[in-house]
Formats: structure tokens, C-alpha cells, sequence
């Protein structure tokens, strides 16, 4: 083809080059009418230039692709124009359209291709067979037009098994070049993950009929990024997709938007529709695809049918469907967490935060149509919350990084600010702050991930990861930030149900979470008075752990810049300092860790009740266990079911009777969210152990009493091999991937904690028989347990035992040390 000379543009033809000027100057024409009017008169100009290029009648077509063939053009777009023919056309027929685009000043992308050219190359590349699904005739053969939209229609949804994957990897390549949209300072509009090129994959997604994305908010979401796009056009003068620092203002006022944070949060907010839509539409492709390979692998299995996301479907089988209990109202169903037949959300308050605790404890996600129903069902908890909600809290967030699509499920349908009103104002806040890598929200849920990895090394891992949470709570108000945040996060501590000692601890943590930080790298290491502004700010042993550890999780979500060696060390020195002064001021390291878990466990203290001496009394008469059960309903509405169980239980002291016990309530599927035991002798004929214990049901029914109460007499007995049924249960329940969690803390503390006994405490990840296996380990190692205290905090057991040996002393320093290697080896 020549490019010596420019064929001279017709003179019947308008002028484009001053009429796309007019238009996108025009007073009132904003937005997707702008972008509308633009295509159409490119449309226009078009069509005349391959009308008076000399094209025959038929066997010749113009063909918009991409962008330009779905009818929108912004201000700079490219003009992506196939020039389509079924025979040898004339030399000069393509160079008479495109030099006067040309000379126009347009960008061109263009082509000409045979239809079986045009299927070739989209079977060859990836990119190019996106571009022709949105295909648009603007002038010529419209029937040769159609034939192609036909044939590629139909090329793509045959070979939608093999290029989906192609697509996603696509898509994935651009998220890690990119970014997230959602979290960038200087964004690419486009092709970051949750921008405009993300929409072209969903529609493609669309058309192969195997799946459709959420459409709520999504054209809406759309719409924004268009508009701003274009706005950074006009004020830029080029086709740039990135909306830098320098241009944001003057968007904004184009834009007709307060100001460059409110343009961000509009942006972010935006892409996070696109980006969850994404995530639901490719987990549903990844199952209907799953599904189509297993019918292929296995003939005459249940067939598929797919009934569309935006109706709160997915790949749904035709017979029965699998589907495994995870906690009350909640099952796995296609590697989601969804809820049960019976589940009840109109009268189940907690049910959107037992779901997400479920489903992150697992690995999994909740899947839309969950969380839609959720929203749309589910009331208000009432305040302050029931204690299982705020367990269920502590334990989504206890997940860590399975958390985070967990929270993005349930931020999306409007959840978290329904449980946390003051969460809008800090929901997706940009922090123009290079240190920063997230929006203030972002980096809350992502400071509570990295707590979720500290958890061992405080005696209450819930207030951490509540505190990690809310620390920066105070961003969305005016002012000093953590003066604003303590007085959010006492009214948000109350409405959780914390009581005032761990809601003054919690306003503590996040007042100072600067404090260690700044101090360390701020102030003379040597002063006293610089431990002393740290003594002064957390008073206690379990505070310093507390904020230690929110300390380093707080820089280590920031970025890489906020955390170093250097800056570890000097608050590694400035704890040590400070824990010194305290354990001088106030006793042993170890002190302030135990009494504290012993608090959150809630032990038995003080005289026996009246019932308790009943059951003690019994026990010490009759030889045998004496129980009494207790039903609470952890809500305030009538009809609630009961949520939980106090058990108190008096049984003749005999040895492994903690860890016995323990496993009768596991295979009873009673999960122990607190426990104490201690001795009693009623009647001078022989110490009676009383445990008492909240336990709750896993999957919310509640055991007989008799049953119950039968079968701890047979584990006493020896009649029921506890430990050989627990075992069985596991080995037939279906494995999951599960979670990475904190290895297990087994240590013992100094002598100083207790006179009489040593005392083992034990940080562990909860899970199903836990107590159990440590009771057994104790038992195995000839130890007496003459008090314990136990509690489970969110999805971490947090456990103190007193130990004596078999004359009621305490261990040797050699001995204590063997017992804890024996506990260590049965958590594995």
C-alpha cells in the first residue's frame, strides 16, 4: 500500500476536526450523552468517507471494534475501525478512509481482514477476539457485518472453556503491573484491577452464557470512571488514563466535585464495585467450568445448570448437593460459605457475622447471594451486642488473610457500616501519604490481619484485634486522629458489649498507638523519662504487650517504608525498658498476662454458690458426676434461640478428669468458650473437682441433659473411649484447606505467678477437642491440675492450668519444662 501522498479529503464531507471541537465544548453536554454524540458523529464522518472512498455496494463493510464499537468515545479514544471485505478490494479503496482520519488528527487503530481473517487472528490472540465481540456496523454490507458478529459470537462461547483462563490470567498480569484502583494515590483508570479494561472482561464474560456478573451498582460504577476519564481529557489534552496528584483538583472541579478526596473516594468506591463484581462472576465461572470437567471425567453424574449471578444463583446441580456444616445456620456449598435450609435470618441477628467467621475460618468466601440475603433480611443487633457477636467478630478478623474477601463480601452489601456506623467515614478515605499503601479502611482490616499473626504474644489477642481494627478509627473526623479515635472507639467498645475494663484498655491502645514509635525513634534512649512516657501511657504488663504488638502491626500494613531493623529494635529496647519499670512497680513479667487471661476466662472465684455446693455435695455422696444445665438466649428478643450453655459439674477428683470431660463436650460438637476448675471438699471426705464451663453449640442444637450426662458417667467409667470416637469423627469428616494460623505457645511461667502451683499457659489456635488433647497431654504426663482457667477468645484459646505434682507441690524447673514439651508435641 503507497503512504507517499494523502488522498485529498471530499469536500461535501463536514469538517470533523472543528465539530468534534465544538462538541466536547459544548455548554450542558456532559458524560455518556457527550460520549454518545461523539460516536455518532464519528459515525457520520465515517461512513461518508468510505461512501465517496468509491466501495462497492456489497462485499464491503466499516466495522467499529473495542471501545469505539461499543458506542462510546471519549474525548481522546482511538478510532478502532476493521475495514471488512469477502474478496480482493481495490488498493486505494483503505488509504481513502484512513488518511483523512488522518490528517484529522485522529488516532487510528485499524485493519482489513476477510471475516475467516478476522476469526484467525481472534483465535491466534486474545485481546484481538475481545475487540470484535463488540463489534458495530457503521457502514457498507451490513450483512457481511453481521456474519462476523455471528461467526466471533460463536467462535468465543465454543472455546470459552479454554480462553476464560487465558482471560483471567490477563487480568491478573494487569493487576500486578497496575495495582489495585481502589488503593492507588495516582491510578490507572484503566487498566487497574477494578477499572475500565475489567468491565470489557465481564461483558465478555457475559457473552459466552456461562456466567453474568452482579449488575447492582455496576453500571452506576461505570458511568463514574467514564466521566472521570473523560474530565482527565479534557483537562489533561491527551489520552492518559492516569489520574496523577498534579491533575486531580482540576478534575474535580470539572467534575463539579468538592474536592480531589471526594473525586478519589468516588473513584475508589467505583472500582471496588467493579472489582467484587469480578470476584463473584470468576468464582462462578470457576465452578460451572469445574462442574463441566467432572460430568466430562465422570459420565452420567448429575447434570449443571447455570441460573445467573445477578439473580443470586450459580452452577446449581440437578439432584442432590453437597453440602457441609460449618457453624449454626451455616454450610460449604461449591467452595462457598451459604446458609442453611433451616438457617432463620429474619430472627438471627449474629447470623452475617457467624457466616463470615465461618467462612474465613475455613478459607472460604461468603457467596453473593448469602450476602445479599444477609443484608436484605437480617435486623440490626441490638446493642449492646449479644457475646456472641462480638466472638464472631474477633474471629473473622482472627483469620488473617482469609479475612479480607470475607470483609470486601460483606463491605460490599453494606454490613460493616451497618455494625460499625462510624466505619463510612473512614470507607474508602485516601491518605496522601506515600508511606501509606491502602485507603484508611484498607488499612484498618489489613492492620488486623498482621495482628491475627501476633495473637501469641498477648494474653488478650482479642483486644488486639479489635484495637487493630479501630486504631485509626479517628481519621474521618477533624483533628489529632487518636484523640479523635478513643472517643469513637469507647462509644464503639460499649455498643460492642466490652465492659469498662477492656473498653479503657482499648481506648488506651488506640489514644497511643503512636506513642511507642514515636518515642522510640524520637527521644533520648537513656532518659528515664522517656519510659516513663510509655509507663505512664499503659500502666500495665498485658497494656505494653498489647501495644507492642499493635505497634508493629500498625507499620508493618503501612508499607515497607514504616517498619525497619533499625525502628524495630529501638521499640524492641523501649518495651524492654518499660516492662522492666513496670515489673518493678507492680510484680513479676508474667503477673499482669495471667490474671488478665483469668479474667477473660471467668473462672470460678470467690465463695461456691448455693447450687454449686449442691452439685459438690451430691458428687461427694454418690461417688459420681452431678451436672447442672444452664440455656442462655444471648438475645434480647423474644424467640431467640439459646446461643449458649453454662455447665457446671461436680465429679469425685480422679486423674485425666479435665481432659475427659472436655472430650465428651467435643464429641457432643459443645465448643468451650470459657472454663474453670478448682477443689472443693464438702464434706470432708475427699476433694470434689467443680468445673464450671460456657460452652456453645457448634451447629446450634443444644444436647439432652440425660445424654449428656450418660455419657460423662461412661467416659469416667472407662465404658466410652473418649479419645477413639473423637478420632473416628475426624477421619470420616471431609478435609478442608483450612487456614495458616500462629503456631502454639506452651510456656511456664515464674515461680512468682503462684506459691503453691506452676502455672502452664497455653495460646493456641481453638479448634474442635483442643482442651481434650492438652487435658490428655497432662494427664499423660503425671500431673495433677488443681485449677485452671480457660477461655476462647474469637478463634484463640487462651489457657492457664496450676500444676502440682502427685504430693500437691509444685514442679521442679526440670519437670515443668518436660510437661510443657508434652503439651507442645500434642497441639502439634
Amino acid at each position: 500500500m503507497t503512504t507517499e501522498t494523502s488522498p485529498a479529503e471530499p469536500r461535501d464531507l463536514p469538517d470533523y476536526a472543528a465539530a468534534r471541537a465544538e462538541l466536547l465544548e459544548r455548554p450542558g453536554l456532559t458524560g455518556r450523552p457527550r460520549r454518545a454524540a461523539l460516536a455518532r458523529l464519528t459515525d457520520h464522518w465515517l461512513s461518508g468517507l468510505l461512501a465517496s472512498a468509491g466501495a462497492p455496494g456489497s462485499g464491503v463493510a466499516l466495522v467499529a471494534v473495542g471501545g469505539y464499537g461499543r458506542g462510546e468515545l471519549s474525548p481522546r479514544s482511538d478510532l478502532d475501525v476493521l475495514l471488512l471485505h469477502d474478496g480482493p478490494i481495490a488498493r486505494a479503496l483503505p488509504e481513502r478512509i484512513w488518511y483523512p482520519v488522518w490528517d484529522a488528527g485522529a488516532k487510528l487503530d485499524h485493519s482489513v481482514r476477510t471475516v475467516a481473517e478476522a476469526r484467525s487472528v481472534a483465535a491466534a490472540d486474545l485481546k484481538a477476539q475481545l475487540g470484535l465481540l463488540d463489534a458495530r456496523h457503521l457502514a457498507g454490507d451490513a450483512a457481511l457485518t453481521s456474519a462476523l458478529r455471528s461467526a466471533v459470537l460463536t467462535d468465543w462461547r465454543a472455546s470459552a472453556p479454554a480462553r476464560l483462563p487465558e482471560l483471567r490470567e490477563l487480568g491478573r498480569e494487569r493487576a500486578e503491573r497496575h495495582g489495585e484502583l481502589s488503593f492507588l494515590l495516582e491510578p490507572d483508570l484503566k487498566e487497574a484491577r477494578g477499572g475500565l479494561r475489567d468491565l470489557v472482561a465481564l461483558d465478555a464474560i457475559a457473552a459466552t452464557w456461562l456466567a453474568d456478573a452482579p449488575r447492582d451498582g455496576l453500571d452506576a460504577a461505570a458511568l463514574r470512571l467514564a466521566d472521570v476519564r473523560d474530565a482527565l481529557h479534557l483537562v489533561t489534552g491527551r489520552a492518559t488514563e492516569r489520574l496523577s496528584l498534579q491533575d486531580q483538583d482540576q478534575v474535580a472541579e470539572r467534575l463539579g466535585v468538592l474536592d480531589a478526596d471526594t473525586l478519589l473516594r468516588q473513584v475508589y468506591e467505583a472500582a471496588r464495585t467493579i472489582a467484587y463484581a469480578g470476584e463473584v462472576t470468576w468464582r462462578a465461572v470457576d465452578r460451572v467450568l469445574a462442574a463441566r470437567a467432572t460430568r466430562g471425567r465422570r459420565p452420567g453424574r448429575a447434570a449443571f445448570r447455570f441460573t445467573g449471578i445477578g439473580r443470586g444463583a450459580g452452577a446449581v446441580a440437578r439432584g442432590a448437593v453437597e453440602r457441609r456444616p460449618l457453624a449454626e445456620g451455616v454450610v460449604e456449598q461449591d467452595g462457598e460459605a451459604v446458609l442453611a435450609q433451616a438457617a432463620r435470618p429474619a430472627t438471627d441477628p449474629v447470623l452475617p457475622l457467624r457466616a463470615a467467621a465461618a467462612a474465613a475460618q475455613n478459607g472460604l468466601t461468603v457467596s453473593y447471594a448469602t450476602v445479599r440475603r444477609l443484608a436484605a433480611e437480617c435486623r440490626p443487633l441490638p446493642v449492646p451486642w449479644p457475646d456472641e457477636a462480638r466472638e464472631q467478630l474477633v474471629t473473622l478478623l482472627g483469620a488473617g488473610e482469609a479475612a479480607v474477601p470475607v470483609w470486601e463480601a460483606l463491605e460490599a452489601e453494606g454490613l460493616v457500616t451497618r455494625l460499625l456506623p462510624d466505619w463510612e467515614r473512614v470507607r474508602c478515605r485516601p491518605q496522601r501519604n506515600a508511606v501509606h499503601r491502602w485507603t484508611v479502611d484498607r488499612h484498618l482490616v489489613e492492620t488486623a490481619v498482621r495482628a491475627a499473626a501476633m495473637t501469641r504474644r498477648v494474653a488478650r489477642p482479642d483486644l488486639l484485634l479489635i484495637a487493630a481494627l479501630l486504631h485509626d478509627i479517628g481519621k474521618g473526623w477533624p483533628g489529632d486522629h487518636s484523640e479523635a479515635g478513643e472517643v469513637i472507639v469507647r462509644d464503639l467498645a460499649a455498643r460492642m458489649g466490652f465492659g469498662p475494663e477492656d473498653t479503657e484498655t482499648l481506648a488506651v491502645l488506640v489514644r497511643h498507638h503512636l506513642t511507642l514509635v514515636d518515642t522510640a525513634t524520637r527521644r533520648d534512649p537513656d532518659d528515664p523519662a522517656t519510659v516513663e512516657t510509655i509507663t505512664k501511657a499503659v500502666g500495665t504488663l498485658p497494656e505494653l504487650e498489647l501495644l507492642h504488638a499493635l505497634t508493629e502491626a500498625d507499620a508493618l500494613a503501612t508499607g515497607p517504608a514504616a517498619w525497619s531493623g533499625w525502628r524495630a529494635s529501638l521499640v524492641d529496647g523501649l518495651v524492654a525498658r518499660a516492662a522492666a519499670q513496670l515489673t518493678g512497680a507492680g510484680g513479676a513479667p508474667g503477673d499482669g498476662a495471667l490474671a488478665d487471661g483469668a479474667r477473660a476466662g471467668g473462672a470460678p472465684s470467690g465463695t461456691p454458690t448455693a447450687e454449686q455446693e449442691r452439685l459438690a455435695v451430691e458428687a461427694a455422696c454418690t461417688g459420681a458426676p452431678a451436672l447442672s444445665l444452664l440455656a442462655q438466649a444471648e438475645g434480647a428478643d423474644p424467640g431467640t434461640e439459646p446461643m449458649g450453655v453454662e455447665l457446671t459439674l461436680a465429679v469425685p477428683d480422679q486423674p485425666g478428669l479435665l481432659g475427659t470431660v472436655a472430650g465428651v463436650l467435643a464429641l457432643h460438637r459443645l465448643a468451650v468458650r470459657s472454663a474453670g476448675l478448682r477443689e472443693l471438699d464438702p464434706i470432708g471426705a475427699g476433694p470434689v473437682l467443680l468445673l464450671s464451663w460456657r460452652v456453645a453449640a457448634e451447629f446450634g442444637e443444644l444436647p439432652e441433659a440425660a445424654r449428656l450426662r450418660a455419657d460423662l458417667r461412661r467416659a469416667l467409667d472407662g465404658s466410652l473411649d473418649v479419645s477413639r470416637r473423637l478420632a473416628e469423627r475426624d477421619a470420616a469428616a471431609p478435609r478442608r484447606k483450612g487456614i495458616p494460623t500462629p503456631p502454639p505457645v506452651v510456656a511456664v511461667a515464674p515461680a512468682v505467678a503462684s506459691a503453691s502451683a506452676t502455672v502452664l499457659e497455653v495460646r493456641a489456635h481453638d479448634a474442635p477437642g483442643l482442651l481434650h488433647r492438652i487435658g490428655r497431654a497432662l494427664d499423660g504426663a503425671g500431673v495433677r491440675v488443681r485449677t485452671a482457667h480457660v477461655s476462647t477468645l474469637g478463634a484463640d484459646a487462651v489457657d492457664s492450668f496450676y500444676l502440682t505434682d502427685a504430693a500437691g507441690r509444685p514442679l521442679t524447673a526440670e519437670r515443668a519444662a518436660e510437661v510443657a514439651a508434652a503439651v507442645r508435641a500434642a497441639l502439634g
